[in-house]
């Protein structure tokens, strides 16, 4: 026996659903081009990489959450001076690409080729004896 509460979940996660998939439709069927202002693939990509380095040596301190994200936010901000960006800069580019899930996938998987590489090339330096 199917209680009203069964029901009211089945039908909201039906139009639930229905509506993402109206979403991903379109947001599939829009050709339009990126923004101005927004990062290119290759610009953000770059920066992510920077910003997860810098997250990586400062977790590799062992440090509070608290005191890590002092160390760390100066140097997000260094970051974005170094790469001309700014917050509102920062905050499209991340509008833009939540919104364009597959352009933002290949971002994510430049980033991870490039930590991963990086990762290989340190492991295999030779180390030398004092």
């Amino acid at each position: 026996m199917i209680n009203s509460r069964q029901v009211s979940f089945t039908f909201k996660s039906r139009v639930g659903l229905c509506l993402v998939i109206v979403g991903l439709v379109f947001n599939a069927c829009q050709k339009d081009k990126r923004p101005e202002g927004v990062l290119s693939p290759e610009e953000l990509s770059k920066l992510m990489v920077e910003m997860y380095l810098a997250e990586a040596r400062i977790s590799g301190k062992n440090m509070v959450k608290d005191s890590a994200m002092k160390y760390f936010v100066p140097f997000e901000e260094k970051l974005k001076v170094k790469h001309g960006v700014s917050d509102s800069t920062m905050r499209i580019t991340y509008q833009y690409y939540i919104s364009h899930s597959e352009e933002l996938e290949k971002i994510y998987d430049s980033v991870i080729d490039t930590l991963s590489l990086r990762e290989q090339k340190e492991r295999t330096k030779p180390t030398f004896l004092n």
